[in-house]
């Protein structure tokens, strides 16, 4: 039995022909789940089908829908369900099979029934976030906040995986030199056990949580189609009522999860979530270098301001004290003016009535004078008229022995000397 041998150039060229020339597979209504969309100036993405029971891919295909198609497809489909073609979704696509010799089976995809759209993986993450917000806990992860400075960072992920390594070596090799401490709590990250082995890492982090500042989960990259074990609601039950911040790093920029709205922050990749965590801590030490700035300002301003008042000081200080002298000597003068202006104030009534007093007692002491001098005249001449010398003038005279007057002849004795005083001199006579 004889057999040609082709060249691969030419089996593939066999096999473009015959896919070429079948009718049946242009224009042909596919149902499939997206994964991987890319824009570009064409999207880029995946078909696959998953194993309804393990949910494992059981087929896959690259799609292209190109330029010229996908605006007013995309236009369309956004019109009809509120948002853009991604991944994870679940569609009807019109598509026509095109084989390159060089580039393989893909798919052209024509047009999209946006009626068919919303698959059950975005109806069953809508569904986990309506349940998780009539329980309330939609929003408390998010609602926490970080520390100004979150060095102590536990770390959900692979053992070995790459985004892990990649995650640690951009966080050790910061250019600030900040001293973060961080510790695997190793975990699957996709396939069905992904949730469960996700949920016990949270459940060993709470049991040390004074230990740490958040968690970070994270994922290096890979098919959009693995991520789908993160579409779970036990799982974002756990995260969105974790008591730490939880920030997400399991897949691109493109890549949504279920997750991503219920943890605090979102990040693209695991060197995003590292250069995040860098990045609070770079600006809490320019907060701090900006306010070591200002102090060292305030104070050189301060003690600047100080050095001018001492110069300034110094060089009056030798006169001060003359000045003060001087400003209390004015004081002084002024209040001594004031005082003697008080003074003069205060003593010209005075003055007044003293001069009334004065005048009063003049009239009144010269009125009283002059009585007592009529009063001393009448007395005068009562005196003399009842003096022993106008008795004496009268006729009388008056007898002494020995210097008192003699009133009874009883006590004279002869031999007594006498003496008789008469108006004109005195006699001495002996009694015989």
């Amino acid at each position: 039995m004889t057999t040609d041998t082709l060249t691969l150039e030419e089996f593939t060229a066999r096999l473009s022909s015959l896919i070429s020339s079948d009718s049946s597979l242009r224009n042909v209504w596919v149902t499939a789940e997206t994964s991987d969309v890319r824009r570009a100036a064409h999207c880029y993405l995946e078909l696959i089908q998953k194993h309804p029971t393990t949910g494992e891919p059981v087929a896959r295909v690259r799609a292209t829908i190109w330029r010229s198609a996908f605006a007013r497809i995309e236009s369309d489909f956004m019109a009809a369900t509120g948002s853009r073609l991604a991944s994870g979704m679940k569609v009807r696509v019109l598509v026509s099979v095109n084989y390159h010799p060089a580039y393989g089976l893909s798919l052209n995809i024509t047009d999209i029934d946006p009626v068919y759209t919303m698959g059950d993986l975005v109806r069953l993450r809508m569904e986990i976030l309506s349940r998780l917000q009539k329980e309330g806990v939609l929003e408390l992860n998010r609602s926490l906040d970080w520390p100004d400075v979150p060095l102590r960072i536990a770390v959900i992920s692979a053992q070995g995986a790459a985004g892990y390594g990649d995650f640690v070596h951009q966080l050790y090799t910061n250019p600030r030199c900040l001293r973060f401490t961080t510790r695997l709590f190793p975990a699957l990250m996709q396939g069905r056990e992904a949730p469960a082995s996700i949920i016990a890492a949270l459940e060993d982090i709470a049991a040390e949580e004074e230990n740490w500042d958040g968690v970070v989960i994270i994922r290096g990259g890979g098919a959009t189609s693995d991520l789908a074990s993160f579409e779970n609601y036990d799982l974002a039950a756990n995260i969105a009522q974790f008591p730490l911040p939880v920030i997400i790093g399991i897949g691109h920029e493109r890549d949504v999860t279920v997750l991503d709205y219920v943890a605090n922050m979102r990040v693209k990749t695991p060197t995003a979530a590292a250069e995040w965590l860098v990045n609070r801590g770079s600006c809490a030490l320019d907060r701090l270098d900006s306010l070591a700035s200002e102090i060292h300002h305030t104070a050189s301003a301060i003690i600047a301001g100080s050095r001018e008042q001492l110069a300034y000081i110094s060089a009056r200080l030798p006169y001060l004290p003359q000045v003060a002298i001087d400003n209390w000597r004015k004081r002084l003068d002024r209040s001594m003016l004031k005082l003697a202006e008080t003074a003069r104030g205060r003593l010209r009534p005075e003055q007044s009535r003293l001069d009334m007093l004065a005048e009063r007692l003049t009239v009144s002491g010269a009125a009283i004078i002059e009585r007592r001098r009529h009063r001393l005249d009448s007395i005068a001449e009562l005196i003399e008229v009842l003096s022993p010398v106008a008795t004496l003038r009268r006729g009388y005279s008056i007898t002494r022995v020995d210097g008192r007057a003699v009133v009874s002849v009883e006590g004279l004795r002869p031999g007594t000397v006498i003496e008789t005083t008469l108006a004109d001199g005195v006699v001495s006579s002996n009694i015989l």
